[in-house]
């Protein structure tokens, strides 16, 4: 039987103001998401998890029953239980997990990103209206590229409120792919709504830079805020795509 890995990090997770059950969840999901655990994969023991996780039992036994609903494990009798390969693409609780730039055969994508550059400085107005915060206020700013098959398919600016990570990270490269999952588990903060516009743009000097673009090239935009479970604006972001071999696929059941 496998080992299931540990991603806590960062901060206890019962120092943590969110459900410990949920932020066990997102683990769980996480290692399905990044093949950690692969479809057939038989899980260690509720037991065996509580220990390694340094929860309780129950805690273990919920993150598991949501997940078996939610199709990704599947309980076996004789078995255990164990991991089915389904990913829920269409479900909004994960959506900040997924890239929603689709194959043109409507594949769903699985990108790689890397951040390029990662600044503080003050907000500026434009910022600090989205993010309800004073234009003077520090903000945490960085930058990456999506890349899917080895080509970048999309460029992003995230920025953030520094008020409220506390000890975040100066090195770029520490800085986790799944960014929504590590502000659930380092601070606390649970996405639980995002505002998108979309609208189409002319490809600037910037986008030919970032996506191997040859001008005058299309490109989708999508302004993007971030809230909280308390409706706090957490994260603005813009995201910059070419959608030459991709389709934005944004679906809710």
């Amino acid at each position: 039987m496998a080992d299931a890995p540990n991603f806590i990090t960062g901060s206890k997770m019962s120092e943590l103001s969110v459900p410990l059950y949920e932020v066990v969840k997102r683990q769980f999901t996480e290692a399905i998401m990044l093949g950690q655990w692969e479809a057939g994969m038989v899980l260690p023991s509720e037991i065996a998890l509580s220990q390694q996780y340094g929860v309780a039992v129950g805690t273990i036994r919920r993150a598991l029953t949501d997940l078996t609903n939610e199709g990704l494990l599947s309980r076996r009798r004789k078995t255990g239980t164990v991991v089915t390969g389904r990913t829920p693409a269409h479900s909004l609780r994960f959506f900040f997990q997924y890239f929603r730039l689709h194959g043109l055969d409507g594949s769903l994508q699985h990108s790689v990103t890397k951040v390029t550059s990662l600044e503080r400085g003050a907000a500026g107005a434009q910022d600090a209206a989205k993010l309800q915060i004073r234009p003077d206020d520090n903000v945490i700013r960085f930058h990456r590229v999506r890349n899917v098959d080895g080509k970048p398919v999309m460029h992003e600016t995230l920025v953030l409120a520094e008020a409220r990570l506390p000890d975040f990270t100066h090195d770029k490269d520490e800085i986790p792919p799944l960014f929504y999952l590590h502000l659930l588990d380092r601070y606390g903060i649970r996405i639980s709504a995002v505002r998108e516009q979309i609208s189409a743009d002319l490809a600037g000097d910037d986008d030919a830079k970032w996506l191997e673009l040859s001008l005058p090239a299309p490109i989708l935009m999508i302004d993007e805020i971030a809230y909280d479970q308390s409706a706090t604006p957490v994260l603005a972001s813009t995201h910059r795509s070419t959608t030459a071999n991709h389709r934005y696929v944004h679906e809710i059941k």
